[in-house]
């Protein structure tokens, strides 16, 4: 018997950044799959300061850069695949990683987790419990693929 090959996923990358200082397209993709619990279709883009800034603004309202957006546009009507956009703010996530004390590898890693969970309809703003729930997938996936959780510090606060 051939067992089923579980969800799959249709991942395009696009670098708006100088990309030789960025992790690679298999490691995003090996993110990406890592979070994987229905099929996906999305396009993945690390974008600039200006890029991420702009984008935040227009679609949620806030004047800054983020680390990473979401744009869930439901399933696809042929495939039923889920289908949307994420974004990586490469100046951000490489700040945020060096004030962590994290590798950057490590940020960008469980970034992609969080944008990939987005689009499969998980939200940490919908409330605390939802928040809770979210952040152990997260820490679960990345304890899988070898990294730290992102969250056990505030766990143990």
């Amino acid at each position: 018997m051939i067992a089923p090959a579980g969800p799959s996923l249709l991942l395009a990358i696009q670098f708006a950044v100088d990309k030789t200082v960025l992790p690679g397209r298999a490691d995003f993709r090996r993110w990406a799959k890592a979070a994987l619990m229905a099929d996906v279709t999305a396009t993945l883009r690390i974008v600039g300061e200006a890029e991420g800034r702009q984008l935040n603004r227009a679609y949620r309202g806030k004047d800054y850069a983020t680390n990473v957006l979401t744009f869930e546009y439901g399933p696809d009507p042929e495939s039923g695949a889920l289908t949307g956009d994420i974004v990586l703010c490469a100046p951000v996530v490489a700040r945020e990683a060096a004030e962590q004390g994290i590798a950057p590898a490590a940020h960008y890693a469980h970034l992609t987790v969080h944008g990939l969970l987005h689009l499969q309809g998980w939200d940490h703003e919908t409330g605390p419990e939802d928040a809770v729930a979210m952040e152990a997938v997260e820490g679960f996936i990345m304890r899988r693929m070898g990294y730290p959780d992102p969250y056990e510090n505030e766990r143990r606060q």
